[in-house]
């Protein structure tokens, strides 16, 4: 069963005429991370704050585990979600410790169990655990980010907002802060609705994509079968499905072994020129290019499990993917 089911939700809000969020619906099941993408007023904002109820549907209805969010107090449905903003939403006159404890405390969680639960964040995050006292005005952009992460990740919610987490922080940090989600989501495996308008962010965190457009869904689907197949023109252009190195850098040389059907099982001795299957097809063409074509050798744990040639990357990368599995 999907953990949320959003059918027919519209909103439009006072004096318009045109929906912000049109006619809606759409399952998400649970653990999955869906990362909505879209043009500036395009509804993927408004979208995420109505199931939170910061913004109240037009018509429509949307369910969290099965219960309508129109049935409980907002306030208690916002503090079984956690809600990450770009400006992190700090209360900058709290300490680390203090901003970390809000919603538990709001739970009325006891001392003990809300002091062990501050320093499990703050590992999880991975900061000291001497920031505790910090002031927000102390931190650097990334570490507010993370102090704001832990707080939305307090009270152990199931579902995750995250509007634009990233976007107002310089590339590096911003690269470094996906990959601390992406470690974090793959060991807590929570329930995460992502909005960013930055397509590279999208096509490196989503296990599907939500594409919208003047309120509407375009194509709700994983990253490589949007690219492989974009539902039309609009979505071609939003995601550049035609740069072949974006679609190779979200298949790996395993991808490629599979579906060329090629293996093997020996040891590999004296090769100084190899992959792993892990590697993304991307890197691999590059360093097959610079090998002046020659196939390089995929070895893993000393064992040679097979070949990659540019022929087999074009045929991964031509090869029609349906990968959602019921």
């Amino acid at each position: 069963m999907a953990f949320i089911i959003a059918d027919r939700l519209t909103k439009t809000f006072p004096g318009e005429t045109r929906p912000a969020v049109d006619q809606v619906s759409f399952e998400i099941k649970q653990g999955e991370f869906v990362v909505l993408l879209g043009p500036s007023g395009c509804g993927k904002t408004t979208l995420l704050k109505m199931i939170n109820r910061l913004y109240e549907p037009t018509s429509g209805r949307l369910l969290i585990d099965g219960v309508d969010v129109r049935s409980m107090p907002a306030t208690a449905l916002r503090r079984r979600i956690g809600y990450v903003i770009q400006q992190t939403g700090l209360f900058p006159h709290l300490r680390v410790e203090q901003n970390i404890a809000v919603v538990p405390q709001l739970l009325r969680w006891d001392r003990a169990r809300i002091e062990a639960r501050i320093d499990e964040l703050l590992d999880l995050v991975e900061l000291p655990r001497s920031y505790r006292r910090r002031y927000p005005r102390q931190l650097s952009g990334g570490e507010q980010q993370r102090v704001g992460l832990a707080r939305a990740l307090a009270a152990d919610p199931s579902l995750m907002l995250m509007d634009e987490p990233f976007g107002a922080l310089d590339a590096i940090t911003r690269a470094r802060l996906q990959e601390e989600l992406l470690r974090i989501q793959q060991r807590l495996h929570k329930t995460i609705l992502f909005v960013t308008h930055d397509v590279d962010e999208a096509l490196r965190l989503a296990d599907r994509l939500l594409i919208m457009r003047a309120g509407r869904i375009v194509q709700f689907d994983t990253p490589l079968a949007v690219l492989a197949e974009p539902a039309d023109d609009f979505v071609r252009d939003l995601l550049g499905a035609d740069d072949v190195l974006r679609r190779l850098s979200l298949l790996t040389v395993a991808d490629a072994l599979a579906s060329d059907g090629m293996n093997g099982d020996h040891t590999a001795h004296g090769i100084q020129e190899t992959l792993n299957p892990g590697d993304n097809l991307r890197e691999a063409l590059i360093r097959v290019l610079r090998s002046g074509g020659r196939p390089l050798p995929v070895v893993e744990n000393g064992r040679q499990l097979g070949r990659i040639s540019p022929d087999i990357i074009a045929s991964a990368l031509t090869r029609k993917t349906h990968a959602l599995p019921d």
